[in-house]
């Protein structure tokens, strides 16, 4: 190795990558959690919803809804670009507040 410089050649692990590089993945990663509740009909339901970059640099859309206090259940959905993800999650958000949903107040 070349101690002089601090790679040894352009192939070299150490090298950076170039900042405009395509392949890299994007940082960008959202969550919103919120329930429904209502005593009188025994309802206390969660439902959470996830955008986070895959290791593959698909987009994956996580949802998880159920009874609070239960693990839930689980659907995931690739996408191969952020904004058809960030639409299904709007969209989701957008029908989840008119049923009731609403973020939970600590």
């Amino acid at each position: 190795m070349n101690r002089h410089q601090p790679i040894d050649s352009k192939l070299s692990l150490d090298a950076m990558a170039s900042i405009g590089d395509p392949c890299c993945m994007t940082a960008t990663s959202r969550h919103l959690y919120i329930e429904r509740r209502d005593a009188t009909r025994n309802m206390a339901r969660f439902y959470a919803l996830s955008i986070e970059p895959t290791l593959f640099g698909d987009i994956c859309l996580t949802r998880r809804w159920g009874r609070i206090g239960t693990r839930g259940q689980m659907r995931t959905m690739s996408f191969s670009h952020e904004d058809e993800a960030l639409a299904q999650f709007a969209r989701i958000q957008r029908q989840k507040a008119s049923r009731g949903y609403r973020e939970r107040l600590t």
